[in-house]
């Protein structure tokens, strides 16, 4: 299925390990495990802070990761690790319809997703760059990241002694290790709250001692409620956004051009959405492509898909430990907090970070008004009902930035009221001489990532 390259354990200087290539096994299994390791931080904090079985969502992660490689042909290297876009959904639907109903909107936005992916399989997927340019793309992430504050803060009172202990350990391991250590700062700090948590009597290691070592993981069916699908549905734009972003990132690592991969994007799509409906359906976390890996792959320059086989397979082999997963669960409260007050708000700066990269002219009235009530919106966590029906921030924030930009555009072509981007400078020229909306662009993630992951996990 692969040819070797080269010599099977050297890459020369200006040569990368292509997707259809690999090196001997030995270093292919090594460079695999590398992949686990780097997905391993943010994969696990997600059922840690949602409450779902951490074994369960490391299991449906590796096989989704293989699906991914058997729906792409081999095409497309890429990990499927747990989405931090879920957070915010799942929390207001447990608080709703506990678990099994935020599992049921867990499968919901992975059926959506897939939908779109056929669609685009047999229209193409232009049509999603403009209907979520930068502007709206930004709203999008950076409301779903702030919308948790609260949350944040309630597991901060909860030990704020152990949750100071965890912040400071993340901020000094960002600043303290490079490379792939840096990468693990929050895992290394939730691993430094955890001893805090030791000394200070705040952890009960009751179910480590009882578990088994070898064990299936615990499953969960899904509970469905059409009333959350409101808040599980914004999440679908952000994975596309995300999808697409690291497709174009790999196809600009590994050939002359962004483009090269673009005929796969349906197919990488329908993956991620066949594998988030897969996790939701069995009480895994829904999931996305991880930028973490493809930093390894810019690292190695090995881009070849048998590494992510060895690291799939390893992650459902590593499901069946239960002990693994029991020592997991054991994190408490307060290690969460301060995990959790870094996590949310790199998720809302890196929305911004969107915007800065992708030279959002804010001058302009309507990016400006789209962006102040998107964001409103989505921190003040404003809410609608309609019988059983309620829609809460996060989907009407995502609502308010699809219609606003859509629409004051709309407006504005046939009223000329707002000058073109830059023209109603008075002073200096414009801030943003190639728009946004006209030139949607996605960039490599170890550079300028679209969703911003960045050294951290999202």
């Amino acid at each position: 299925m692969w040819s070797v390259h080269g010599d099977g354990y050297r890459i020369e200087p200006g040569q990368v390990v292509g997707p259809g290539e690999r090196l001997a096994w030995a270093p292919t299994i090594g460079i695999g495990m590398q992949h686990v390791v780097a997905m391993f931080g943010a994969t696990f904090l997600v059922p840690l802070i949602t409450g779902f079985p951490p074994s369960t969502t490391l299991l449906f992660s590796g096989v989704g990761t293989i699906l991914f490689l058997l729906i792409t042909a081999n095409r497309v290297p890429s990990y499927l690790g747990s989405s931090f876009a879920f957070l915010a959904p799942i929390a207001a639907a447990q608080g709703q319809h506990g678990p099994a109903g935020a599992l049921g909107g867990v499968v919901m936005a992975g059926v959506t997703l897939f939908l779109i992916g056929l669609i685009v399989q047999a229209i193409g997927h232009a049509w999603i760059s403009r209907l979520m340019p930068p502007m709206v793309t930004g709203a999008i992430v950076a409301l779903i990241g702030l919308n948790l504050a609260p949350s944040a803060w309630n597991n901060v009172k909860e030990a704020p002694t152990t949750a100071f202990a965890t912040l400071l350990a993340i901020v000094l391991c960002t600043v303290l290790f490079r490379g792939l250590l840096g990468r693990l700062s929050i895992l290394l700090g939730v691993a430094a709250g955890y001893v805090v948590a030791l000394i200070r009597g705040e952890v009960d290691t009751t179910a480590i001692s009882q578990a088994g070592w070898i064990g299936a993981p615990e499953f969960m069916l899904p509970d469905f409620h059409w009333n959350v699908a409101g808040l599980f549905l914004p999440v679908v734009l952000v994975l596309v956004a995300e999808n697409i972003g690291h497709v174009k990132s790999v196809a600009q690592m590994t050939d002359s051009s962004s483009e090269a991969l673009d005929p796969m994007i349906g197919r990488t799509l329908m993956s991620d959405g066949l594998a988030t409906t897969l996790a939701g359906a069995g009480g895994g976390s829904g999931t996305t492509t991880y930028a973490e890996n493809i930093g390894v792959m810019a690292a190695t320059k090995v881009y070849s898909t048998a590494a992510y086989w060895v690291a799939g397979l390893t992650a459902v082999v590593l499901a069946f430990l239960p002990k693994f997963g029991a020592a997991i669960q054991t994190v408490p409260v307060g290690v969460l907090g301060g995990a959790a007050t870094v996590l949310y708000g790199m998720i809302g700066v890196l929305g911004f970070r969107i915007w800065v990269e992708h030279r959002v002219d804010f001058s302009n009235p309507i990016n400006l008004t789209t962006g102040a009530v998107a964001l409103v919106v989505g921190i003040a966590n404003y809410t609608i009902t309609f019988g059983d029906l309620a829609f809460e921030g996060i989907a009407l924030g995502t609502a308010a930035a699809l219609i606003l930009y859509h629409g004051m555009n709309g407006i504005n072509r046939l009223t000329g009221a707002v000058a073109s981007e830059g023209d109603h400078l008075q002073v200096g020229g414009s801030t943003n001489p190639d728009p946004e909306l006209a030139n949607p662009t996605w960039n490599d993630p170890t550079s300028n990532d679209p969703i911003g992951r960045g050294p951290g996990p999202r």
